[in-house]
């Protein structure tokens, strides 16, 4: 048994026990950390990264950690949506499906409702029992693209969303987003070092991951943040100098990422910003890859911050598209979309039930379709409760039918409850000496820009962290609050830091964590002199 105590590479406070088998032992094991793939090793995912690593160690330890790192709403409070719940309870226990059944049919019309005719509404049960003449089980693999009834609904959705059509056959019924990124990045990386995906910087760690799992090159375009509002955008000059300087040393990129309203910046990209992304990809031949999955967190109500405003709106890419086919038919037949969506974000917060598609729009080839369904078929099919999950978010009830009221309450209740966690986060984040801090315009992220002293940069490299990595690890221990440091995500200026935080602590908890967070920064800066180093 050997143990170690000390400062890991990460900086974090360690204490390893490693039960060592003799070298013989080891020459014959077919896995080691010697052996090991070097991409696995290598991939670095910094929204579960070392800091979460050092929150476990707090937990062990009796202390109280709120988990901000992550867009994990029912982790911390928010209620599951009664309307998802019921048809799913009903799917998963075909029982309670065929007594609930029974439960209406004997109801008398005039009279209160009660038992399972009152706990469930008429539409759930009948949401239920379509979906299971189309499954006949849960516990039943699905196609593996999905089960058509859902996919039709998806279809649906989106001709109502961006009033274009779109084949069911063109949906693709995935396990979160995030599968389905990794499906079709494995599509496009073939040659190892030389495919890359263009994605933005800050980037969501998924695509780096990935690409380095997947051996692909590196190629990243900025995005561009005004110093004085910390806003983030899109500028076509920078995807184009990024490209070019990309294949320059050889790469060749194949597709263009963006993520809309972005992770982890927060910012809803303009019309015509997405107009730039659809024309440059279809100019220079590249896939977009259109990660959409937070649409319904929008913010639109002024709020309190001193930069907050209210024209924020999300614009599909496959709207824009739409009308780019009218202005430009030529550029836009060109075009390859991918639109993404998830059970896990918006007003669902569905994140365990792991349910998400990804669409094609615009010129594809039946052959790289086959491919995709292939690829889909090695792992059979995603998860079914997922699937009928990302039916009900996309088909929820409609004006009129019994679940409607409660559904549009609860989830206007919830997207006010984000707006108003997120304007008062905000707000208390930019009122800190030498912290500059956007309003959320969309997600469930704020990223804020911190001007740390120059004696606290200093001392994080002599103990070999990024300085944004020290500043949050020294947060966590101060008040257990668990944030993403910026370099985790990628920072296009050197000497500009950030955090990302969730605004999901209940309203309740939202005041003590406002708190902390203010007795933390000005006893850091009280402790760091209040200098920048200069720019060389």
């Amino acid at each position: 048994m050997i143990c170690h105590l000390g400062v890991a590479a990460t900086g974090l406070f360690l204490l390893t026990i490693q039960i060592a088998a003799p070298a013989a032992v080891r020459e014959n094991l077919g896995l080691t950390a010697d052996n090991i793939n070097p991409r696995v090793v290598a991939a670095e995912y910094a929204v579960r990264g070392r800091l979460l690593d050092r929150a476990v160690e707090l937990e062990a330890l009796g202390r109280t950690v709120v988990r901000c790192n992550i867009g994990n709403p029912q982790a911390l409070g928010q209620t599951p949506l009664t309307w998802v719940r019921q048809v799913l309870s009903l799917c998963v226990n075909p029982e309670l499906l065929e007594a609930a059944e029974a439960a209406h049919a004997d109801h008398v019309e005039g009279t209160e409702k009660t038992g399972l005719a009152a706990l469930f509404a008429e539409d759930a049960v009948t949401r239920a029992r379509k979906y299971m003449h189309a499954v006949r089980s849960v516990g039943a693999y699905s196609d593996s693209q999905g089960v058509l009834v859902v996919r039709e609904e998806v279809a649906d959705f989106l001709r109502e969303r961006d009033g274009c059509e779109i084949d069911s056959g063109d949906i693709f019924l995935v396990d979160g987003a995030s599968a389905g990124v990794r499906t079709l990045m494995q599509c496009l990386i073939g040659e190892p070092g030389v495919d890359a995906i263009l994605a933005p910087s800050p980037v969501y760690p998924l695509y780096s991951a990935l690409t380095t799992l997947l051996d692909g090159a590196t190629a990243l375009y900025p995005l561009a943040e005004s110093y004085e509002t910390g806003v983030w955008t899109v500028r076509l000059t920078d995807l184009e100098r990024s490209l070019d300087e990309a294949r320059s040393k050889g790469v060749n990129v194949r597709a263009v990422v963006v993520i809309n309203p972005g992770n982890p910046t927060g910012q809803c990209m303009s019309n015509s910003e997405v107009r730039a992304v659809l024309e440059f990809a279809a100019r220079e031949g590249l896939v977009v890859l259109a990660d959409e999955v937070y649409q319904e967190n929008v913010y639109n109500a002024p709020g309190t911050s001193r930069l907050a405003h209210s024209s924020n709106q999300f614009i599909s890419f496959r709207r824009v598209l739409v009308q780019m086919r009218v202005d430009d038919p030529v550029l836009a037949a060109r075009v390859q979309l991918v639109s993404m969506h998830s059970t896990s974000k918006g007003y669902v917060g569905e994140c365990g039930l792991r349910g998400g598609f990804f669409a094609l729009n615009g010129n594809w080839d039946a052959a790289v379709k086959a491919q995709l369904v292939k690829l889909a078929s090695v792992c059979l099919c995603s998860n079914l409760v997922g699937q009928l999950a990302m039916g009900l978010i996309v088909r929820p009830p409609r004006a009129g039918e019994p679940s409607h009221a409660l559904f549009s309450t609860q989830r206007s209740t919830i997207l006010e409850s984000l707006r108003k966690r997120a304007d008062k986060l905000a707000v208390a984040l930019d009122s800190l000496e030498g912290v500059t801090c956007a309003p959320a315009e969309g997600a469930l992220y704020l990223f804020p820009r911190i001007e740390l002293p120059i004696k606290a940069i200093a001392k994080a490299r002599e103990v070999g962290l990024p300085p944004d990595e020290f500043y949050a690890l020294k947060l966590l221990d101060a008040t257990g609050l668990v944030v993403v440091p910026g370099s985790g995500f990628g920072q296009p200026d050197p000497y500009a830091f950030h955090v990302r935080t969730t605004f999901l602590p209940p309203i309740s908890q939202l005041d003590g964590v406002v708190d902390d967070i203010t007795r933390f920064h000005n006893s850091f800066m009280d402790e760091y002199s209040m200098m920048r180093p200069e720019r060389m």
